[in-house]
This record gives C-alpha cells, structure tokens and sequence, in this order.
C-alpha cells in the first residue's frame, strides 16, 4: 500500500543580516552648529497701546478772539479747535508750564504796577483835600454876572500854581460858570478815585 506523504509547507524564518562593515569609514559631526533661538510665547507678540487722545487742551491766547477771550487769557478748549482754527490763524499756543509761570507772573507785575497807581491816586487827592479851595476871580458885570466864563484850564493852572504839579484839563470836570458864586471841581485821578476841590468864584 502506497503510503500518501503529505507535503509539510516550511515556514522561513525572518533572518536579519547583519550589514557589511566598512573599515576606514566613521560617523563625521558636523563643525560649524546650528543655534536656534528659543522663542518664549510671551516673547512673540508685542502689544502697543496707543494713548488716548485728549479731546481738551490748555491754551493761551495770542490775539483777542469773539465769542472767546482776550489776548494772554488761559482756556481749556476742545482739540480740534485749536488745530483746525486757532493755531492755524496764530490766535492761540499751547499753554506749557513754562510759559504759564511767565504769564503768572507778568499778571503779578501790572498787579503791582496797578496798585501804584491807585495809590499815587489816593496821595494825590488827600493832598487836593488840604488845599480846601481855589479861588478864580473875573471882572464882575451887572448882579451876579461875570465877564467870560471859568473854564478846566483856568483850573488846573490854579492847581499848578498852588501844588507845583501838572494835571490835565481833560480830568477836571466843572458846571457851566456865568456868575460869582461857589461851585466844585471833581478832578478824576483814577477810575476809582475822584477828588474834589472847592471853587470860589469872585468878581473884581
């Protein structure tokens, strides 16, 4: 009897190969390295804020301006009309600190300078007040009458003549004078001071 041999299917086995090796050749690092900078997340975007941008600014005024103010006066104005207006046409300049102080103290000055006028207005009529009178004599006519009449001119060379000053007619004030009689002269030293003086007025 003829025996059936059933054929056995061989499986190969995975067989590695170990690779040739080559004398003379090793492995060459590279001489020139590579630096890679190391970029942090916070490092790679910059925020920029922009500043707000002032809807006011300080200025001073360079000339006098309708509906506003007048030349040297501070304001606080809107941003857009000083750039679109009153800098363009030289009405207006930044108010620095600078020249703030400068202006401060130019006000402090004609201050000053006001004030001594006032009081060389106020010595001036104490000294009017102890003269107590002046008299003006004119040829006399019928009653009462005068030839002519008293003018500011005939007063304040009175003045001159009894205090050695100078005052100008134009700040004496009088009434209308035809007759001997007493009346009285405001002389206007200031424009807050007045001084007054007794006019006697006598014919020849």
């Amino acid at each position: 009897m003829a025996s059936c041999i059933q054929p056995t299917t061989q499986h190969s086995s995975s067989i590695s190969t170990p690779l040739p090796a080559y004398e003379g050749l090793r492995s060459v690092k590279p001489s020139v390295k590579l630096v890679v900078p190391v970029v942090r997340a916070s490092q790679r975007y910059q925020v920029v804020a922009q500043k707000k941008v002032q809807k006011r600014c300080q200025i001073i005024l360079t000339q006098n301006v309708e509906n506003l103010g007048k030349q040297g006066q501070l304001f606080s104005v809107k941003t857009g009309y000083f750039r679109n207006y009153l800098f363009p046409f030289g009405k207006a300049k930044i108010a620095t600190k600078e020249y703030i102080q400068e202006l401060k103290l130019e006000e402090e000055r004609k201050e000053a300078e006001i004030k001594k006028i006032k009081e060389e207005a106020e010595s001036t009529a104490r000294m009017l007040r102890t003269i107590g009178g002046i008299t003006v004599k004119r040829k006399r006519g019928i009653g009462r009458q005068i030839f002519g009449s008293v003018t500011t001119q005939d007063v304040a060379d009175i003045i001159r003549a009894n205090t050695q000053r100078e005052f100008d007619k134009r700040i004496i004030t009088i009434p209308e004078i035809r007759e001997v009689g007493e009346y009285k002269a405001e002389i206007k030293l200031h424009s807050e001071v007045t001084a007054e003086l007794r006019l006697y007025v006598v014919g020849n």
